[in-house]
């Protein structure tokens, strides 16, 4: 694969459809309004938008729980306002890349609604079945990622379902080759609409044990933690059968020019790599959530890199991702100062980087009051600080009283400093986090070094991270403080560069030969002379 095809050189966009941009005055984003707003994407530099679930959907998962694969939710708009969105965003010269939630659909989509008629409905087989355990009871130990059993008793047919989510989430059976099938219509029906490739939910769930085996007790378990941690789910999860499921998944994308399959893969790096599949057949960009788990400390995250670079098969081709919908913001996990140091980091790093919505202004963790709160895996395990609401609240566009997001009541609730924290401030300010983010963005663009260039490690001392990346005479050095204090870094025998970014967005221009002092919680970026 040539290294300037674009999602390999490019920046990814996560948006999140009902917080970006509302358009009728519901207080719900849609279609139009992320059309409305692509000349901010534009503006920020970025090479292509993925968009979270805008399926038909009862929205008890919002939107993860789809109730038919070929057209959109009313909350967002229709597919004529699809084909309108896709059209322009081609015209600027983006690309845009659709979630697709294959492992289960909504108890309301028609295959379930005819699987649970009847055991002898000829979809029955299209979902996962099982009888009760002897003497009663689930067939197995599995927990729900939302807690509880992860199987649901259904009174009508005397069996159980399993769902690896909401019980309102039936988990789909890639066994049965009429799904495998089906969903590979529905990949197609997108490609013809000309989405340019899918971020596939939850990829590593898609098969499960044959023989529904219990999970074992995970012994590091800590009381207080999410009950799904409880056990190790080595029996429903990450089975080597996967990786034909996928791989059948991209032959199908392989038929189309220039399309990108993503795989969501919450697994450790040796079980994460492989889902590059066989001879790079599998995902071409499972997606590495290291940077979201690891402490954050300058040793460690180099640990990691090493780690990840020198797992990667030949021919793979590394991302990174610092944000989504499912996590903590970057802000709220490290301080506004330490996210300027990230959003550095996340944009020279070696490989693709995607970044979510709302983090290019550094919105923080923003206080949701219990009547407000919308996640059903915060209301099915409250008290346990997992809810996602806070990262998923509105674009902050404006200094208006909603933000520029809504003419109506948002649905969650905007940051307490949104009249300050927001585009329209942030792009008139030279110092502030939206600047910086454009700045780095750009930077990549026009450097092969950053965009495509090789990755070595220069220095991981005490707080300071220091690499290099490199494609012929084009050279960079990245020196990163991961502390609150002042720090000096001496540049290899025999270098001399120009500091050419500052994430406080001054000394740039700067000559340096020997010596650096660096400021706390600063990032520079050095341009080495040839």
């Amino acid at each position: 694969m040539q290294e300037t095809v674009w999602w390999k050189r490019g920046v990814i966009y996560q948006i999140y459809p009902r917080s970006f941009q509302d358009s009728n005055a519901d207080g719900i984003g849609d279609l139009d309004g992320i059309r409305r707003r692509l000349d901010h994407l534009v503006w920020l530099g970025v090479d292509a938008v993925w968009i979270s679930p805008v399926y038909p959907s009862p929205m008890a998962d919002f939107g993860y729980d789809v109730a038919d694969y070929c057209d959109i939710d009313p909350n967002f708009g229709n597919l004529e306002h699809f084909r309108a969105l896709i059209t322009e965003i081609h015209e600027r010269g983006l690309k845009l890349i659709m979630d697709f939630v294959p492992n289960h659909s909504s108890d309301q989509h028609a295959w379930f609604k005819e699987s649970r008629s009847s055991r002898d409905n000829p979809k029955r087989d299209w979902y996962i079945w099982r009888d009760a355990a002897p003497g009663g009871g689930p067939p197995n130990n599995w927990v729900s990622n939302f807690g509880g059993s992860a199987w649901q008793w259904d009174e009508a047919t005397g069996q159980y379902y399993y769902h690896a989510f909401l019980r309102e989430q039936p988990d789909l059976n890639w066994r049965n080759r009429e799904v495998c099938e089906a969903m590979h219509d529905v990949l197609r029906f997108w490609l013809d609409l000309g989405v340019d490739g899918f971020r596939v939910d939850v990829i590593w769930h898609l098969m499960k044990d044959e023989q529904f085996r219990d999970n074992p007790p995970n012994p590091a378990y800590v009381d207080g933690r999410p009950e799904i941690e409880s056990l190790l789910q080595i029996h429903s999860t990450d089975q080597p059968d996967v990786h034909d499921v996928i791989a059948r998944m991209r032959h199908v994308l392989d038929g189309y020019k220039d399309r990108v399959l993503i795989g969501e893969v919450y697994l450790p790096i040796d079980r994460l790599v492989t889902y590059y599949g066989r001879e790079l057949a599998g995902a071409h960009l499972p997606f590495n959530f290291q940077l979201l788990q690891t402490a954050w400390h300058a040793g460690r995250i180099a640990e990691l890199i090493d780690e990840y670079e020198g797992s990667i098969p030949d021919g793979g081709w590394p991302n990174w991702v610092l944000g989504n919908h499912d996590q903590p913001r970057v802000a709220a996990r490290v301080g506004e100062d330490q996210a300027r140091v990230a959003a550095m980091l996340l944009l020279t790093l070696r490989g693709t980087p995607t970044l979510y919505y709302g983090d290019e202004i550094g919105i923080g963790r923003v206080a949701i009051p219990a009547h407000a709160v919308q996640d059903p895996w915060e209301k099915n395990e409250p008290g346990l600080g997992i809810g996602r609401d806070p990262q998923r609240t509105p674009m902050q566009w404006d200094a208006s009283a909603k933000a520029g997001f809504t003419e109506g009541t948002p649905w969650l609730p905007l940051s307490e400093d949104h009249r300050t924290r927001n585009v329209a401030v942030q792009a008139s300010d030279p110092t502030s986090m939206l600047t910086l983010t454009r700045a780095l963005i750009m930077l990549r663009r026009r450097s092969p070094a950053l965009s495509i260039g090789a990755y070595a490690l220069l220095n991981a001392k005490g707080d300071v991270l220091a690499y290099e990346r490199r494609c012929g005479h084009d050279r960079y050095m990245i020196v990163l403080n991961l502390g609150g204090k002042e720090e000096l870094w001496n540049l290899p025998e025999n270098v001399t560069g120009e500091i050419v970014l500052s994430t406080t967005l001054g000394g740039a221009d700067q000559d340096v030969a020997d010596e650096i002092r660096l400021r706390p919680d600063e990032g520079i970026v050095i341009q080495c002379h040839r």
